[in-house]
């Protein structure tokens, strides 16, 4: 594992105006850590990753970088790189040069700028694309040898923002491995922002869940699945995600509707919760919740059947052989233990 890179961030407020952007962010990273930062769209992600990049300042609340405070350090001093979203190269330069560009604001020899573009370039494979410009390069091109420009002067720091959204699905897919193998084979501290949860769990060591500038939970992809922290994170991270219920507790008793689930412990005094069930814990049988097909979703090796049980939609993911028709009516059955509840009123894990 890498030495370098450890970031910390504590109490960072942005205001823009009366708007605040971020309501005090305080977050580790380790060194030699692929970290995600996971949240929809305005939920802060991208103005903290511009704030540890030095791009933007912070209202309050301190940045470091390896035990140092850079938090009034200019961004060229703070030895990161950063891929942007549009990739942002020089349309007039070969990508040579674009790569170069880099070693050479900060005087490089010639002779080690020319082994250090072509070993940069040879890792993310477009070695041989060197002569062209950008505007003779496919989009998949374009982001690699944005890559390469920020992999090449070997930073402490790699900062990405949403760097696959402006390729096509599979070539996402692709690319999504082949960074995981790059930051891997660097060993270097890579923050990478992203509003798609597949991409996150997929390729995070871990990652922090922003919502409406708060961090909302911080753990590993599998920790955040397993145990989410609040009914948000559970609305949002799974494909489908996890189905939300209105549902009672009494004592060791959980009813959903008129259903009723033994729950084998004791939770105390009479109160209302949100009961959360994933897709996949779900199967029809004999007993269960009672519910009414709309709609079968065919996704190849598994179907998802949409059915209404009461007021809520709820979705569940079968075997492609199961045989349901549209208008049915079903039972939906779970084991208690794949049953997460959350408090009605604020939303928290219980």
């Amino acid at each position: 594992m890498s030495a370098v890179g450890r970031v910390k961030l504590q109490g960072i407020v942005k205001r823009h105006g009366n708007v605040t952007a971020l309501h005090g962010v305080d977050l580790e990273i380790a060194p030699g850590e692929f970290f995600a930062l996971l949240g929809p769209s305005g939920s802060g992600k991208t103005t903290t990753l511009r704030i540890l990049a030095g791009l933007e300042n912070a209202n309050e609340g301190r940045v470091h970088v390896d035990g140092a405070d850079v938090t009034d350090v200019e961004p060229g001093e703070r030895d990161v790189a950063m891929v942007f979203q549009s990739y942002a190269l020089y349309p007039h330069m070969t990508v040579y040069d674009n790569i170069a560009f880099p070693l050479r604001m900060v005087g490089t020899a010639k002779s080690a700028i020319d082994s250090a573009v072509r070993e940069a370039a040879a890792k993310v494979r477009i070695d041989h694309l060197l002569a062209r410009r950008p505007g003779q390069l496919s989009g998949g091109q374009q982001q690699r040898c944005a890559l390469a420009r920020a992999i090449v002067r070997k930073p402490r720091l790699f900062l990405l923002d949403e760097p696959l959204s402006n390729l096509d699905a599979k070539l996402r897919l692709e690319t999504r491995v082949e960074l995981r193998k790059l930051q891997r084979s660097l060993d270097v501290t890579t923050v990478y922002v992203t509003h798609d949860q597949e991409e996150a769990m997929t390729i995070a060591d871990r990652m922090a869940i922003f919502m409406e500038g708060r961090i909302v939970q911080v753990g590993t992809p599998d920790e955040v699945y397993a145990r989410p922290a609040s009914v948000d994170v559970a609305g949002f991270i799974g494909n489908p995600p996890m189905n939300l219920l209105p549902g009672r507790i009494a004592a060791d008793r959980l009813h959903i509707g008129d259903h009723m689930v033994a729950l084998g412990r004791d939770l105390g005094a009479e109160r209302e919760v949100t009961v959360g069930l994933r897709p996949a814990a779900l199967r029809a049988g004999p007993t269960g919740l009672p519910a009414k097909i709309d709609l079968i979703e065919h996704l190849g090796d598994t179907k998802l059947v949409i059915c209404r049980a009461g007021e809520s939609m709820v979705k569940m993911r079968v075997d492609k052989a199961a045989s349901f028709r549209d208008g049915d009516d079903i039972r939906i059955g779970f084991d208690p233990g794949e049953i997460h509840l959350f408090e009605r009123q604020s939303g928290r894990r219980l």
